[in-house]
């Protein structure tokens, strides 16, 4: 399955900058899983390769990869990355999310 997964440049620099002080790692990984505030939360973490069924999303030398199973909830997202006097922090603004809590990683369909 393909989705229509974006990734900002932002995002690939400080994807790049995480990678460059990793160990083995070369990859973020961006999931779905069920729980949070809203129902949903997204789940990323450092991988070392992409597995078969994974959807593979580059730019500018960064790489994520998106599992099967929660390509659907992400379908049409962009993966961004945020510098706020509050915080930085990845977010994912996806337009299937009928509703978010305010931790930014939380949401419903």
């Amino acid at each position: 399955m393909t989705s229509n997964v974006t990734l900002s440049a932002s995002a690939a620099r400080q994807i790049n900058t995480i990678m460059s002080a990793q160990d083995g790692a070369s990859v973020l990984r961006i999931g779905v899983v069920g729980g949070g505030c809203s129902g949903f939360s997204y789940t990323f973490d450092l991988d070392t390769a992409a597995q078969s069924d994974d959807q593979i999303i580059e730019r500018d030398g960064a790489t994520v990869v998106i599992d099967e199973a929660s390509l659907p909830f992400l379908d049409g997202s962009e993966i961004d990355y945020v510098d706020e006097l509050i915080g930085a922090s990845f977010q994912i603004k996806n337009p299937n999310a009928t509703a978010a809590c305010g931790c930014g990683t939380s949401f419903s369909i």
